[in-house]
C-alpha cells in the first residue's frame, strides 16, 4: 500500500520557504515558476488537448518526475491557472517523490488508476498538500503582507473606508493582489484567511 506522508501546514510553509530560497533567491514576484520547473528541475512541460474536459484534471506528473502534463487550454489561455498547476505539480515532486517513483504512471489512464487505488482520505491528503504548497510558493508570506498593506493604504487614500465597506474593499485588494502575484483571487483569499492577515484589520 502506498504510504502518503503527512505534512502539517507549517511544515509545508517551511518546505515552500526552502524551495523559494533555493530556486528564487532574488525574491522575484511573480515567482517565475515555469522557468524553475523547466530550467532548475529540467522537467518537460507537455500540453495535452482535452485533459480537463475528458478527465477533469488540469495536470499530472509522470512517475519518473520528468514530465508535467498540462491541459492545453490552461497552458495557452489561463495563465494564473497554468502557473498554479505547475506549482501544484512541483509540490508533488518536492513532497511526494518517493510515492510517485514507487508507482508507474506515464499516461492519464495510469495516473487515474493510481489515484483511484488510494483510499479517499489519502487521495484528499495528497492533493491538499499539493494545493497548499502551490499557494505558499506563489504567494510568499512576507510579500503578501507587504503588498496587502500597500493596497490598504492606497484604497484608504482614495476615500474607501475599510470598516464601512469591508467586503468591497477586500474584493478590490484581493483583485489587485491576484494580478501582482499572477494567481487567482481564490488563492489570495485562502492565503489571507490562512495566514490571518485579514483578521488583524478587524481589531
Amino acid at each position: 500500500m502506498t504510504k502518503i506522508p503527512i505534512h502539517s501546514y507549517e511544515d509545508l510553509r517551511k518546505r515552500a520557504n526552502d524551495f523559494l530560497r533555493t530556486y528564487n533567491p532574488s525574491g522575484t514576484i511573480p515567482v517565475p515558476i515555469e522557468e524553475i520547473v523547466e530550467f532548475e528541475f529540467g522537467i518537460n512541460i507537455v500540453p495535452v488537448l482535452g485533459l480537463q474536459r475528458e478527465f477533469e484534471i488540469d495536470g499530472f506528473t509522470s512517475s519518473d518526475l520528468k514530465n508535467i502534463f498540462v491541459d492545453e487550454y490552461v497552458y495557452t489561455d489561463r495563465i494564473n491557472r497554468y502557473r498554479f498547476t505547475l506549482a501544484h505539480e512541483i509540490g508533488h515532486i518536492v513532497l511526494h517523490a518517493s510515492v510517485f517513483k514507487a508507482n508507474q504512471f506515464d499516461s492519464i489512464s495510469d495516473w487515474k488508476e493510481f489515484t483511484s487505488s488510494l483510499p479517499d482520505g489519502d487521495h484528499r491528503w495528497l492533493e491538499y498538500q499539493g494545493y497548499a504548497f502551490a499557494g505558499l510558493v506563489l504567494v510568499p508570506r512576507e510579500n503578501l503582507i507587504k503588498q496587502t498593506e500597500k493596497w490598504i493604504k492606497k484604497i484608504k487614500g482614495e476615500g474607501v473606508s475599510l470598516k464601512a465597506n469591508w467586503d468591497f474593499a477586500w474584493e478590490l485588494i484581493t483583485a489587485h493582489l491576484g494580478k501582482g502575484f499572477e494567481v487567482s483571487s481564490s488563492v489570495i483569499e485562502k492565503r489571507l484567511e490562512k495566514d490571518e492577515i485579514k483578521k488583524k484589520y478587524t481589531k
